[in-house]
């Protein structure tokens, strides 16, 4: 699992690892898997297979090479901002403003530009 494949120990590691909600799985299409390793990381590479195999509805990629992969396969994308816009949408967080600090405070990095877009979008006509 991409999300726990780091060589620093942090305690959400643990947590992700233990959590009894995740289901883990296997992919099946190795040769897939091969050939989209050839212009993308194994995590993503591997998430976009199984997404397929599982014929996910969504899937959660950030990195942009790996997204435009995986719109090309006719798989629907969205990233951890998008998950944050509908979590403020639904009114499920309240400042996203808060969110995205401690998204970037942990090291995801975001352009000041989608930051400003994010925080203070433009009025609709």
């Amino acid at each position: 699992m991409e999300c726990t494949d780091t060589m620093h120990y942090r305690e959400e590691v643990e947590l992700i690892s233990q959590a009894a909600w995740i289901n883990k799985y296997s992919i099946k299409d190795d040769n897939l898997f091969r050939l989209l390793c050839t212009e993308t990381d194994a995590g993503e590479a591997e998430a976009i297979v199984l997404a397929l195999e599982k014929k996910a509805d969504l899937i959660l990629l950030d990195d942009q090479e790996a997204r435009v992969k995986a719109r090309r396969l006719d798989l629907t994308v969205t990233g951890v901002v998008g998950v944050l816009l509908k979590a403020k949408n639904e009114g499920m967080i309240s400042s996203l403003e808060g969110e995205i600090e401690k998204l970037q405070a942990s090291g995801f990095w975001l352009s000041e530009s989608l930051v400003h877009t994010l925080l203070y979008p433009s009025p609709k006509d």
